[in-house]
């Protein structure tokens, strides 16, 4: 790991441990898969690792994870039935703390290359309405052919930019629920990306925290009342977590709602560098990479207006 500009010099007042969250982060991680559930039940999966002699460790956390031993996930027989998706566990979150029902319309905002997306349809039982935004034609690509891989059906594919999208041509003007995983500097990716910090700079951070704004603003904008929204980011900056949420809930009808998350976590910050936040992020999540063998991530759950029942309450 390429840390020369102290980038996690930053986070040491947030963590408990230092040492053991720089040992954690240098560490490399562990390679998990997702079994694809509009296909196949996780023990039918189990048995066809244990049929080729793929080694596997079940996560005790969720039933339908895999961390693979010494195997890449693209090669077993499994990946190319289509059984299972590789993913990250800490990317399985946001899915699960959004809970969509089928049969409901849901918004991906930033979907490519597709985990997130495929892992809502499951949940969808492949019904009602999954609009999988992007803007990137060639992300796009990507989650196209893992859509495809994964055998969903409910996707609509679209490229607009999320912080002014328009919902002319659908058919209806608000979705019961919508996925903000934004667009981020990625620090909590450096275990599977070393060069994660080689071009990292304030500025950028500072750049993509408005996007991330925009963004949470409009998807709070095209969700019903009653309705929620889940936002997500892989990098430990409060400027990108905390500081989009108290802006959002400044600007828009919304609220931090509870929720229950499986892994280890902390409490979202009210205050970094000289900046105080709405006392609601203290009900969003941090992931530490020591905590859980993980990767970094940040999510927080919202309801949208009034005090309606949400999607996934």
């Amino acid at each position: 790991m390429n840390d020369d500009g102290g980038v996690l010099d930053r986070y040491a007042p947030l963590v408990d441990d230092e040492a053991a969250f720089r040992a954690a982060c240098d560490r490399p991680l562990p390679s998990v898969v997702r079994v694809n559930t509009l296909a196949i039940d996780a023990d039918r999966v189990a048995r066809a690792f244990d049929e080729e002699g793929t080694d596997y460790e079940r996560v005790d956390w969720h039933d339908g994870l895999f961390r693979m031993a010494d195997r890449s996930p693209g090669t077993t027989w499994p990946y190319a039935h289509g059984w299972v998706h590789g993913q990250e566990e800490v990317s399985c979150l946001p899915a699960i703390a959004l809970d969509p029902d089928p049969g409901t319309r849901v918004w991906d905002t930033c979907a490519a290359p597709g985990s997130k997306t495929t892992h809502l349809a499951a949940l969808m039982d492949d019904t009602g309405i999954l609009v999988g935004n992007d803007t990137s034609l060639g992300r796009l690509s990507a989650l196209r052919h893992n859509a495809e891989r994964l055998g969903v059906t409910n996707l609509v594919v679209d490229q607009q930019d999320a912080r002014n999208y328009s919902l002319n041509g659908f058919g209806f003007d608000e979705f019961d629920a919508t996925l903000v995983d934004a667009p981020c500097s990625c620090e909590g990716t450096i275990r599977k990306n070393p060069d994660a910090f080689d071009t990292w700079t304030l500025d950028h951070v500072h750049e993509v925290a408005g996007i991330q704004k925009g963004i949470l603003r409009r998807a709070v904008q095209a969700t019903r009342t009653g309705g929620t929204v889940v936002y997500s980011t892989c990098t430990f900056a409060p400027e990108e977590n905390e500081a989009v949420l108290d802006h959002v809930l400044r600007e828009e009808d919304c609220r931090v709602v509870e929720w229950d998350c499986p892994l280890e976590s902390v409490s979202g910050v009210t205050e970094w560098k000289g900046e105080e936040y709405d006392r609601q992020v203290t009900r969003a999540t941090r992931i530490y990479p020591h905590h859980n063998d993980t990767g970094g991530f940040f999510l927080a759950k919202l309801r949208v207006g009034g005090e309606g029942e949400g999607v996934g309450a």
